[in-house]
């Protein structure tokens, strides 16, 4: 989304009793849906408002689910709200882009990037609450390949961190410690080096690295230490960063900068923002290539191209004010 986009496409006022229709993934267990569904009957229910909660017990459902109960909610001029992790909000949210619906979300997940960096508070009660009083602010989105991200996307060596993250999670259980200790794991690995040509702004570049990263994420950007990058989503860009061609300690290295929020001092981290860019195999063949977008992998196949979206996705969050005051 462009500024002159986002200055055209102001917020929009839902009608006071919008009913909310809430799909919600129940990967992370039956006990934290009925305790959502608690919390729905009890914030919802004492201000009158209709909702439906669709839980999704099949993860390869949660899509066609998604469109399904996004139809419904334009057909009853409602909301779409998505209750889960990063992954399956951009999947509902892509649901409501796709109808043309304003979308709200329940943050449930281990990270909550989107959630956070818009100002919606991770406690549940207080999450609900909000849906009550927001407005919907157009808020941009990217694709690649005609996949929508609302944090990143990537390949390479980050969606092979995000597989054996979900391996450990499964031994484990889900916490940010185990998707500390896992990431450590995996880039202490043997891992390969990707040649890409990537075409910007009419010339080709070609870049050697273990991964490419699209960020559309202004709180994650800051955490790893790139404020100008993070003001440039501001302006309707996209971030592309990739690490130089390194062995597996200054891998390790480049991530504890970017742990503590230092990443931009180093020289071994080529970055630059967009509005469209196209990845290619030297080669030009179609391969299909793993791809991560906001932690779910899929392949693709080459040419990917990223773009920001034309159109925003209207999102229920606070004022301005407010949701800059709320981010953490």
């Amino acid at each position: 989304m462009t500024p002159t986009a986002a200055s055209a496409e102001r917020e929009k006022t839902l009608a006071a009793d919008a009913p909310f229709f809430i799909v919600m993934n129940a990967g992370s267990g039956r006990r934290q849906a009925d305790a959502t569904r608690t919390v729905l009957e009890r914030e919802l229910g004492a201000a009158g408002r209709r909702f439906e909660l669709r839980v999704v017990d099949d993860p390869r459902r949660l899509a066609s689910i998604a469109r399904e109960t996004a139809a419904a909610a334009c057909a009853q001029e409602g909301v779409l709200v998505g209750a889960g992790g990063d992954g399956t909000l951009c999947t509902v949210a892509h649901a409501a882009y796709d109808a043309g619906c304003p979308f709200a979300v329940l943050p449930r997940g281990t990270f909550n990037y989107f959630s956070r960096d818009h100002g919606i508070p991770a406690d549940l009660e207080q999450s609900t609450q909000l849906l009550l009083d927001a407005r919907a602010y157009p808020v941009q989105v990217g694709f690649v390949n005609g996949r929508m991200f609302l944090v990143n996307a990537s390949l390479g060596l980050y969606p092979r961190l995000l597989e054996d993250r979900e391996i450990y999670k499964r031994q484990f259980g889900r916490s940010r410690l185990v998707a500390l200790w896992s990431a450590l794991f995996t880039m202490l690995k043997p891992h390969r080096h990707l040649r890409l040509h990537i075409d910007h702004e009419g010339s080709t570049t070609e870049i050697r690295s273990s991964t490419l990263f699209v960020g559309n994420n202004r709180l994650q950007m800051e955490q790893i230490g790139m404020p100008n990058e993070a003001s440039a989503l501001e302006q309707g860009l996209l971030v592309a960063i990739a690490p130089r061609p390194v062995g597996r300690l200054m891998h390790l290295w480049l991530s504890l900068h970017g742990a503590a929020g230092r990443l931009s001092d180093s020289d071994h981290v080529v970055s630059f923002t967009f509005e469209r860019i196209t990845v290619t195999h030297p080669s030009k063949r179609r391969r299909a290539i793993k791809i991560a977008t906001d932690g779910e992998i899929t392949k693709l196949r080459m040419p990917l191209e990223f773009h920001v979206s034309e159109k925003p996705l209207f999102l229920l969050k606070p004022e301005p004010a407010v949701a800059e005051a709320n981010r953490s």
